[in-house]
């Protein structure tokens, strides 16, 4: 089901990057109620919110509004398989996302065509199934599928199969589209936003965070929400405060228009695909994790244990992240608000994707959909998916920097979830109720000698 056939939106098939034009650029204020740093989904989204309940806000990107992991992802907005304490911000997100297509005319792909996860064997299937408690208790329409219904489902799906998880309701839509007009929302409802101005740092006076220092100059401001994706643990080092935060590089492949039609998005372990506006499929192989290791990948090591024993050999690590990357060796941890700070030495974090990988995802597509034929792929990209030692987010006050609101750590999952994030550090930040349990993503859960538990997610 389309959900926002507007006006033609010129379609991109690759990620935003440091070569997209500059689209929104203004002069600095003097102050502004809130600051927001970083224009991702979880960036925009927040400032929209906030704008809605007229407070001044400014929202500043070091590169592109988009430009990384926001523009890179699979482009699923999936309730099913969530961590339980995550679900009722996702629910409130899938209907977030509907009102937003209605309130735009670029059309970016908001379709509700479901997700489905694809069981090979039994013992999947049943794991599957235990996730159905949840979708139960919220009235989610989650269903489980049997053999005959998943090759219904999807049409040429080779091999044999025990059924799958499917939830009618979950949606897709194009990264590199819909968060730029989200922006687009944003900007009409009174949010500041400026691109190529990164922040080096917070102004900090009385233990109170009191405005914010960028490339371009001085803005006050008595609250600041971090969206900073995979370098937020950077610019928190800088000031301080540890977060145990590691990124990981994705690999993803879009295939040219393919002899088919898929109505749903789905994963069946060695594959992930989704079908696109243009007629080609998205794809990523499922079962790697690239880790660049560097001295803050070290340092997280600990909390990290937990998740690495879970999966042992699906993390490859690999001994150095590329010169500029958040965790590289040679990367600053220090420096001063008139220097040049890291965030402009390097606007978009452009991680060339894995050849191997791509390689793997070819012969997956071949395997699970022969009855496709040669497909041709149409471009590859790899984005840095920033993730937490329990694979669920910050979204907390920083005590330690009063005035500081944290979001980030989505861990893969914060294209979907963005608008519902976005709403409650929204709230977080005028000081009411958030709406939702957050006590699973407090940011002092890493120090006050929590288990990292990984939850139930699928």
């Amino acid at each position: 089901m389309l959900l926002n056939r507007r006006h033609k939106t010129s379609f991109m098939t690759f990620p935003i990057s440091e070569m997209t034009p500059v689209r929104w650029s203004e002069p600095l204020p003097e102050k502004a109620d809130v600051v927001v740093i970083g224009g991702g989904i979880i960036g925009v989204c927040t400032a929209l919110f906030l704008a809605r309940e007229c407070v001044q806000v400014l929202l500043l990107e070091k590169g592109r509004i988009a430009g990384e992991q926001s523009s890179r992802n699979w482009g699923w907005i999936r309730q099913q398989g969530r961590d339980p304490d995550e679900l009722p911000i996702m629910m409130d997100a899938n209907h977030l996302w509907q009102e937003l297509a209605t309130q735009t005319n670029e059309d970016f792909g908001l379709v509700k065509g479901g997700v489905a996860y694809v069981a090979r064997t039994q013992a999947t299937l049943d794991k599957y199934a235990k996730w159905m408690t949840y979708a139960d208790v919220h009235g989610i329409d989650t269903r489980m599928l049997d053999t005959t219904q998943t090759y219904g489902l999807l049409p040429g799906l080779s091999g044999s199969v025990a059924g799958a998880l499917y939830t009618p309701s979950d949606m897709r839509a194009e990264p590199w589209l819909a968060t730029s007009a989200l922006a687009g929302i944003a900007k009409r409802d009174g949010v500041r936003l400026v691109e190529d101005c990164a922040v080096r740092g917070l102004d900090v006076a009385a233990g109170q965070v009191v405005g914010v220092h960028t490339e371009k100059g001085h803005v006050q401001a008595s609250e600041v929400v971090l969206a900073g994706g995979a370098w937020s643990a950077l610019f928190l080092a800088r000031h301080g405060v540890f977060l145990p935060q590691l990124s990981v590089r994705s690999t993803v492949a879009a295939t040219t228009r393919v002899p088919a039609s898929f109505t749903a998005a789905a994963s069946e372990g060695e594959l992930s695909f989704r079908p696109r506006l243009d007629g080609g499929l998205s794809l990523s192989a499922g079962g790697l994790h690239e880790l660049f290791v560097g001295p803050h990948a070290i340092k997280s090591l600990p909390s990290f244990l937990t998740q690495l024993r879970h999966d042992p050999f699906g993390t490859r690590l690999l001994p150095s992240a590329p010169r500029g990357y958040p965790d590289a060796w040679g990367t600053p941890r220090r420096w001063d608000e008139d220097q040049t700070s890291p965030f402009e030495n390097m606007r978009v974090l452009n991680p060339a994707p894995n050849a191997a990988n791509v390689t793997r995802i070819s012969h997956a597509l071949a395997r699970v959909f022969p009855h496709l034929g040669p497909v041709q792929l149409r471009t590859t990209w790899a984005g840095m998916i920033d993730t937490m030692p329990d694979i669920v987010p910050v979204i907390d006050r920083v005590r330690a920097l009063p005035g500081l609101t944290l979001g980030t750590g989505l861990s893969g999952h914060g294209f979907g979830i963005g608008p519902g994030v976005g709403r409650v550090l929204a709230r977080l930040v005028m000081g009411e109720a958030p709406g939702h349990d957050l006590g699973r993503f407090r940011f002092d859960r890493f120090a006050d000698g929590s288990p990292m538990d990984l939850g139930p997610a699928l």
